[in-house]
């Protein structure tokens, strides 16, 4: 199943890790203000460094529940925000 179809998404493809990181957040905060509770993070394979980046970030915002590689394509990261956001 590809969840970037299924779900909001942002191609960071090309991005350099500092672009990265404040797209990512932005995504992020974009995607929780419209009340979306799952969202897909594109960053491709390559050397893992754009995926390094996101899930820092994703590791340290505790609006997020969870985080998972999607196995049907590893360069994609499946988020799931927090039913409560305020926990």
């Amino acid at each position: 199943m590809n969840y970037d179809k299924i779900y909001p998404s942002i191609d960071l493809h090309g991005e350099y890790s500092f672009s990265a990181e404040v797209l990512t957040k932005e995504f992020i905060n974009d995607n929780i203000s419209l009340g979306k509770k799952k969202f897909c993070i594109i960053h491709g394979i390559g050397e893992g460094i754009l995926k390094d980046t996101v899930h820092e970030i994703l590791k340290h915002d505790k609006r997020i529940k969870s985080y998972k590689i999607d196995f049907m394509n590893p360069g994609c990261t499946i988020v799931e925000v927090k039913e409560d956001i305020n926990e």
